[in-house]
């Protein structure tokens, strides 16, 4: 079996996309749960049995050596739910109120939200129909529910301007924007790529559609077990 355990860089990185086009580089696609491990063995795409041993979360486009060859890395997309507020309207107070509910709703259930212009994005990670009685109820009039498929990136915590939950502070929305403070809010800080280790993992993430997915989040602030 053959091994990677070295990160070399990203295929953005020009040097890395030529190193790549000039070896008998190894292609490999991995899932959202297998890129999160440390250890991971898999197949790559030429049938090459490989083993991916690494310290950190694998992102779309991340090369690893593997005794001289590079490996690129690809991520399986993840289905998500998304909300669209494009045609939202009505008074600004009731759609704030509409949107701190929704946000109270997604954060009980510690789901993710990422946050893009005028669109939200939940992961479907359950049924969808439950996912929608959830919600449903508290979307402002005007708003619309489909699914489409993301990379999962999108839910990550990484990037610039993120945030995490917190019970004492308060934040705003892109696209559904709203101020609010007690118990069930989160606050934004912002800070460099790193890894967490929280109660739960209910995030809001504003998504920068030049960075592969990625940008500000916020955990919701619900009480944490």
């Amino acid at each position: 079996m053959l091994v990677a355990d070295d990160y070399l860089g990203s295929l953005d990185d020009p040097d890395v996309a030529d190193r790549v086009a000039a070896a008998d580089s190894l292609r490999v696609t991995v899932d959202d749960t297998e890129r999160r491990r440390s250890r991971v063995r898999t197949t790559a795409a030429d049938g090459t049995d490989l083993g991916i041993v690494v310290d950190r979360e694998l992102r779309d486009g991340d090369v690893l050596d593997a005794d001289g060859r590079p490996v690129v890395v690809s991520l399986e997309p993840v289905e998500a739910m998304t909300l669209e507020f494009a045609g939202v309207g009505g008074d600004a107070g009731g759609v704030a109120v509409a949107a701190l509910a929704l946000g109270h709703a997604v954060g009980n259930r510690h789901w993710d939200l990422a946050l893009e212009g005028t669109r939200a994005y939940l992961p479907v990670t359950e049924d969808r129909d439950r996912m929608a009685a959830a919600v449903g109820p508290h979307l402002p009039d005007g708003a619309t529910v489909d699914y489409e498929s993301v990379p999962p990136a999108t839910f990550d915590d990484s990037g610039p301007d993120h945030s995490h939950g917190d019970p004492e502070h308060a934040h705003g929305h892109d696209g559904v924007g709203h101020d609010h403070s007690g118990a069930d809010h989160a606050h934004g800080h912002s800070g460099a790529d790193h890894d967490h280790s929280h109660g739960h993992e209910s995030a809001v993430r504003p998504l920068d559609p030049d960075d592969g997915g990625t940008g500000a989040s916020a955990d919701d602030g619900g009480e944490q077990s």
